[in-house]
């Protein structure tokens, strides 16, 4: 047989082409680069914002928790608590601390995690474990009870300060809250931030940028079918952004349904005065499911429907809000006077 020489044996070695994983792994640089810079941003504009707004009260260190409050007037004390993603600021914008002021002697705290406040993730900051925090920075100040107005997720921390401490609470003011379990596909998409690892990573990148974008919307949602009020221009959006205080609000959007079913058969328990305050067209909060059916549960309750107006009826229905503290005020002197 005639050889076959080895030159036509040999086929020529082609080069190949960039492999998947080498895409993969620079796309992976890429994301973690562009992510590592929008953390860098908005820890810029967080610290921006805490500049702009420094506290304008004072703090307590309760169980080493720095707790900010702000104290205003004298006479009987009264508390207030706020929602889910606020501060004191909303307090103050609405005007009601300066009304309030003339005849009550007003604490207004940033819950754990907002405004000025500290939120150890040592801790796990349902209702129960901020009233507990609430009662021992009361008991500093010296008041032995308080009437309390707590509103939206501030209801729920007031309603648990009821509950536990009956004896440091001597009426309460329950305003646009949510009370019992329901079906929230809204509240699981808010939670994400709060979810370990992952959820920090989305809250210092992706979603201080998504809420700006959202926020808008999100103020429509509130205070429909009323428009914002010039006066909530006062209201620090930048400290609302910041990567910290949405864990701290989306922490809350996951415990809020939990802690529904856990306090749903316990609110007949409360003794005191108790007025019930909500807009009628809540958009955010089914006020027939929530606070018409707690005041069928508390009977010494009363319940006010104030119409034409959404969840921010602090700022959008204030005289109301302020006649409903006058009403539980006065039905707490008529018991003591009783007694």
């Amino acid at each position: 047989m005639t050889a076959v020489p080895m030159k036509l044996l040999r086929r020529p070695v082609r080069g190949r082409p960039a492999t998947n994983s080498t895409s993969l792994v620079a796309a992976a640089a890429a994301v973690v680069g562009t992510l590592a810079a929008v953390a860098l941003v908005n820890r810029y504009l967080a610290n921006k914002a805490e500049r702009d707004n420094p506290p304008a009260g004072r703090f307590l260190t309760i169980n080493g928790v720095r707790l900010h409050y702000v104290e205003r007037g004298a006479g009987d004390p009264l508390v207030l608590l706020h929602g889910n993603g606020s501060m004191i600021q909303d307090f103050e914008s609405s005007g009601l601390i300066d009304l309030l002021a003339k005849d009550y002697r007003v604490i207004v705290f940033d819950r754990p995690g907002f405004g000025h406040s500290e939120r150890p993730r040592s801790v796990v900051w349902t209702p129960g474990a901020q009233a507990e925090l609430i009662q021992l920075a009361l008991a500093q100040l010296g008041i032995s009870d308080a009437i309390v107005l707590g509103h939206s997720w501030g209801a729920s921390v007031a309603v648990a300060l009821g509950l536990q401490y009956p004896a440091r609470v001597r009426a309460l003011v329950l305003a646009s809250g949510y009370y019992y379990p329901t079906v929230r596909p809204d509240v699981v998409a808010l939670s994400v931030p709060s979810v370990p690892i992952v959820g920090d990573i989305l809250s210092y990148t992706v979603s201080p940028l998504v809420s700006r974008v959202i926020w808008p919307l999100m103020l429509k949602k509130i205070f429909g079918p009323r428009s914002v009020p010039e006066k909530f221009n006062a209201f620090p959006k930048e400290m609302a952004l910041r990567p910290s205080q949405i864990r701290a609000s989306a922490a809350e959007s996951a415990l809020m349904i939990p802690d529904a079913f856990m306090l749903r058969h316990q609110y007949a328990d409360l003794k005191m005065p108790v007025v019930i305050i909500a807009g009628e067209q809540d958009k955010l909060i089914d006020i027939d499911t929530q606070s018409a059916r707690l005041h069928a549960d508390i009977i010494q309750s009363s319940f006010h429907r104030i119409a034409g107006n959404g969840h921010m009826i602090q700022q959008t229905a204030t005289d109301q809000v302020m006649s409903a503290i006058k009403e539980v005020a006065g039905r707490s002197r008529e018991l003591v006077a009783a007694e």
